[in-house]
Formats: structure tokens, sequence, C-alpha cells
């Protein structure tokens, strides 16, 4: 099973660090396995929130993420992606990108550079919208009672979500921007970039989300139709398939999987920038870290641990607010990949942790008493 789900990722980190040996020498060996490393850590809550996401699709569309999504992933966002934003924000044609990243790396470098605010912008919208829309939804089962009870409430209110993160928005642009005037940090002017590209960022949220969850509650309406044929089934000791996501409704999941994936990936692509400038070695590194996320992904959804484990989803969304709150912090300070990955790490280690103490509460109580060991198992 380990083999099977986790080969294709072996294989390619095989094949990346022996490109790297003949293109750099033992040297860009260990640049690009530092670079696998550091994206695995960034990149690890992604895979819990995807695999929530992928446990709904179909057989298929689950081979789609792990090919199509794959060649997207690496050689999209983690090769492309940088291109594109070099050319978009020096305003040259993609071979001139392409050939700036290759004679003159420090230049390059500084354009990325330059162009992290509106990345920042961008992503952070995203990841704070796919948080707030978590943390402000009822759910049977909370992890932190505290929070989770008081904001479920709160979450009643229509466009809650969109009212914060655009409050958020706003006064990161301004106050960013006028600290920037006054203490000679970024221009006064990039409040509108961060402001044009968080808006961005939200409405594509929206888009993609919106669209998947309208295709997700269609496939919802199927599963009530299909109620009493799974009640005849349990009745008579046969067991039915649950209804997973196929045709359009799997393909707008695919999109939003996707645009979440580029959304997590900016971190990465960023924070590789500290460790090295040269694009193919950026290229090998973070795309066999992205291979890991990927089979690690298609590892939770086929063991059921997202089912056995319950509040690691919710270890990982708040891991995904926390490095919303970063990216759009970082548009004006400079903080530490290291960190950005640990806050992560920890969060999701807590909810792993809190779920073992529910398993072992439940099993304790027995199934009589289950509703009430679900109770005192929370935090």
């Amino acid at each position: 099973m380990l083999l099977k789900t986790f080969g294709w990722s072996f294989a390619v980190t095989a094949l990346g660090l022996v490109a790297a040996v003949f293109y750099g020498g033992w040297e860009a060996f260990g640049v690009v396995a530092i670079l696998a490393v550091l994206e695995i850590s960034l990149s690890f809550d992604n895979a819990v929130v995807n695999a929530g996401i992928l446990k709904k699709m179909n057989a298929f569309w689950q081979k789609i993420f792990l090919t199509v999504g794959v060649l997207i992933a690496v050689f999209g966002m983690r090769l492309v992606f940088p291109v594109v934003i070099v050319a978009i924000t020096a305003k040259l044609n993609p071979i001139d990108a392409v050939h700036l990243a290759f004679a003159d790396k420090d230049r390059y470098q500084q354009l990325v550079t330059d162009a992290h605010p509106a990345i920042a912008a961008f992503g952070g919208m995203f990841l704070l919208m796919i948080f707030l829309d978590f943390i402000f939804e009822d759910r049977d089962i909370q992890w932190l009672r505290w929070i989770e009870r008081p904001l479920a409430k709160l979450g009643k209110v229509d466009m809650l979500s969109v009212c914060i993160a655009l409050i958020v928005l706003l006064i990161t642009s301004f106050t960013f921007a006028t600290q920037a005037h006054q203490h000679g940090g970024i221009h006064a002017d990039k409040a509108q970039t961060v402001l044009i590209s968080g808006i961005a960022g939200l409405i594509t949220y929206m888009i993609v989300g919106g669209l998947s969850g309208f295709f997700e509650e269609r496939l919802e309406e199927e599963e009530e139709r299909e109620h009493e044929e799974e009640e005849e089934a349990a009745r008579t000791g046969k067991k039915k398939s649950a209804v997973l996501l196929a045709g359009q409704a799997a393909f707008f999941m695919f999109l939003y999987l996707e645009v979440l994936d580029a959304s997590f990936s900016f971190d990465g692509v960023i924070g590789a920038f500290a460790i090295t400038n040269d694009i193919v070695m950026m290229a090998l590194g973070l795309g066999i870290g992205a291979m890991y996320v990927r089979s690690l992904t298609v590892y939770l959804v086929r063991q059921g641990t997202l089912d056995d484990y319950v509040y690691l989803e919710h270890g990982a969304h708040y891991a995904i607010g926390a490095l919303a709150l970063i990216l759009m912090v970082t548009i004006q300070y400079e903080i530490n990949e290291v960190i950005t990955g640990l806050v992560g790490v920890v969060l999701i280690a807590l909810s792993f942790w809190s779920s073992v103490r529910r398993n072992r509460a439940l099993a304790a109580a027995g199934a009589g008493s289950g509703e009430k060991a679900e109770v005192s198992s929370g935090v």
C-alpha cells in the first residue's frame, strides 16, 4: 500500500536528485534536498485539507488529481508561475523572462521579491476565506469548542466571512502602505496593488468555491433521493458505497483543489529564494516536495485517516488561518520560513493528539456512553 501510494514520489525524488547532481554537482544535490523538505513541511496542512476534498471525488478524478494535477503543481506553480510573475511585474514577454531567470539570477530574484505583496495579498485572501468559512460553519464535531461554538452562531449572519476578509484586506493595505511611506518601506502606491490583488483572491475563491459548492449540493440532493435505497441495503446486510463526486461537480472541485494548492505554494516559492535563486534547482526541489504532498493526500484518503482522527481537519484549517495572516504580514515584514512551517506542524500535531485522546475516551467509555465521551474529549 505504501509503495503503491508513494511509488511515483520515490521515483521523482531519485530522478530529481540525480538531475541535480548532473546540473550542479553535490552542492546542487544538497540544495534540492533542502528545498524538497521545505516544501513538504510548509505544505503538510495542504495535504490534510486536500484529503478532505479528494475523498468526495470518484476514482477517475482522484487519478486526474495525481496526474494532470501534479503537472499543474510541479511545472505550473513551481516553474512557470515565478516566470509569469516576473514577466508581468517587469513587463517582459515570457521568453525574455525565462532568459532573465538563467542569465541574471539576482535580477530575477529581485523582481519576484518585488511582486511579493501582490502574491501574498492574493494567496492570503484566498486562504483566509477557506478558514473563515470553515470556522463559521456549525459542525457536529468541534475541536476547540470554546472558540468554535460562539463562532458557529455568528456564522449564521450572511456574508460575515466576506466582510471580515475585506476588513482585514483594507487594514493591511492602508496600514502597511502608511508605515512604508513614513519609514521608507514599500511605496505607498503598493496599497492599490495589495488591494486589487486581495480582491482578486477573494473573487477567485467565491467563483471556484461557489461553483464547487453548487454542484456538491446537487450531489447531496441525489444522495437524499437514494437514502431509502441505502436503508434497504443496510437492512439486508449489503454495504452500499457512498455517492462520489463525478462529472461537472468533480471538475469544479478539481479546479478548487488546484487553486487551493496554488495558494499554498506561494510561501514555498517565495521562501525558496532564501535558499537559492536558481530556477532549475527551485523547480527540482519544490517539485519533489509537491509530489510527496500529492501522495500524502491520497494516502490519507485511502487509509481513512480523517475519519479516524476527526480533529485533523480542524488543525489543518487553523494552520490555513495562521498561514493567511502570515502572508498578509509578510507584505511589510519578513518572517522566517521555519516559523511558517512550524506553526502548521504544531497545530496539526495538537489536533492529532486531541484525536487520539478522543478515540481512547470513546473506547474506554464503550458504545453505550460514546456521546458522553465525545463531549469530554474536546479541548
